[in-house]
């Protein structure tokens, strides 16, 4: 059984005991949060989807840890204007462990 789930923003494909990094969500670490915004929930043969969600789905999610993802450097230039430009920046992530599935 998977889900597609809207966390954040951000729409993740779940299915149940995955970890995966999602956008920072408010919690300690061992919270556990459920989300209703489940958008598609798909059994062996069978796929419901809903108009924009699904009434009554919920995905049930535990919180594991808090991090940062990797450096993205961004560097600008322009060519013969003696403009250079060098930033970068790390995203805040939560790395979440699906626990539960239900339709």
């Amino acid at each position: 059984m998977y889900a597609i789930v809207d966390i954040n923003g951000v729409q993740q494909k779940v299915t149940t005991d995955e970890v995966l990094n999602v956008p920072q969500l408010v919690g300690e670490p061992g919270t556990k949060l459920t989300f209703d915004k489940v958008l598609l929930v798909g059994n062996a043969d069978k796929i419901s989807v809903g108009q924009p969600s699904i009434k009554g789905a919920t995905v049930a999610i535990e919180i594991i840890e808090h991090l940062r993802g990797p450096k993205l450097r961004i560097f600008k230039f322009k060519r013969r204007r003696d403009y250079t430009l060098r930033k970068g920046h790390r995203d805040s992530l939560t790395k979440i462990r699906v626990t539960a599935i239900s339709a």
